[in-house]
């Protein structure tokens, strides 16, 4: 079984580098997908109630055979749940749907809506030890401090869209300013690109180590101080993903996919205002 290396987060709770993220898996087998990617040694499970897959995730805790105790499981609070009340109630919910009682990271899944209310449930659920630690996701730079000048407990992680071909080093900088641990979705541009995989920079450098794009993609993040997520329902890939940390980048390699930057989002655009309407509309599934 594969070993994943944590990190500290500003709290002094440990997390794993590299988590298994459960979008868009297939509902008929989500269960064994994440049952899978925990015996090869995935112990960082990411979902939200806006996946609508929560209880498919918990059955696969529970039927992987692993102890809770030694997993670490995110989850999400949808817009429309924002609100101290509401973000209450359906942080319950999703303890439900989960399976357990307690959450190792929670996070405000946007950065719209009552996020100020949302966030001071946050506090209390976290000081209450519900939650071991709360974070934001798809915060810019600008929204994050924000939140930072205001909150009574600053966040631990922000989970933004992060890949070889949108490098928020930017955005990085200011969370590394206020400790706040940077955590990548979208690490294989969101699917939506599978240019990414025939790369030349990044299918030289896996020729050289016997790894696939898929795995420099992983490595050179990881390697960057990024906890970072990957999706996939194949096993194969799967074990992929989780065998990156038996080979190192150099410097020159790293500095050749840093080139790799084409500055915009691979997805949604957290800061357009067409964009933050499509985001107000979903609803919860």
């Amino acid at each position: 079984m594969n070993k994943v290396p944590t990190v500290k987060l500003n709290n002094g709770v440990e997390m794993p580098q590299l988590g298994f993220g459960t979008l868009h898996l297939p509902q008929e087998t989500c269960a064994e997908n994440v049952a899978n990617a925990i015996r090869l040694g995935f112990r960082l499970i990411d979902t939200a109630k806006n996946y609508a897959n929560e209880e498919e995730v918990g059955r696969g805790i529970k039927i992987s055979g692993v102890p809770r105790e030694q997993l670490f499981i995110t989850t999400k609070l949808w817009i429309k749940d924002y609100g101290y009340e509401r973000a209450k109630q359906a942080f319950e919910a999703s303890l439900k749907r989960l399976g357990t009682d307690y959450i190792d990271l929670y996070l405000l899944h946007q950065p719209f809506g009552d996020v100020h209310g949302a966030w001071r449930a946050l506090e209390e659920l976290y000081e209450e030890g519900k939650i071991r630690a709360i974070g934001v996701s798809n915060f810019s730079p600008d929204r994050l401090v924000d939140l930072c000048q205001t909150a009574r407990i600053r966040p631990m992680v922000n989970q933004i869209e992060f890949s070889p071909y949108f490098q928020q080093w930017h955005a990085k900088q200011w969370n590394d300013k206020y400790g706040i641990q940077v955590e990548a979705w979208g690490a294989m541009a969101s699917g939506n690109h599978p240019e990414l995989f025939t790369e030349p920079t990044l299918v030289g450098i896996g020729t050289k180590y016997e790894k696939s794009a898929a795995q420099v993609i992983l490595r050179y993040l990881t390697q960057r101080g990024v906890v970072t997520l990957c999706r996939t329902d194949n096993p194969k890939h799967q074990q992929e993903d989780i065998s990156i940390f038996d080979f190192e980048l150099t410097d020159a390699e790293m500095h050749a996919i840093d080139l790799l930057d084409k500055g915009h989002t691979m997805a949604k655009d957290h800061r357009s205002p067409e964009d933050v309407e499509w985001f107000h509309t979903q609803a919860t599934r």
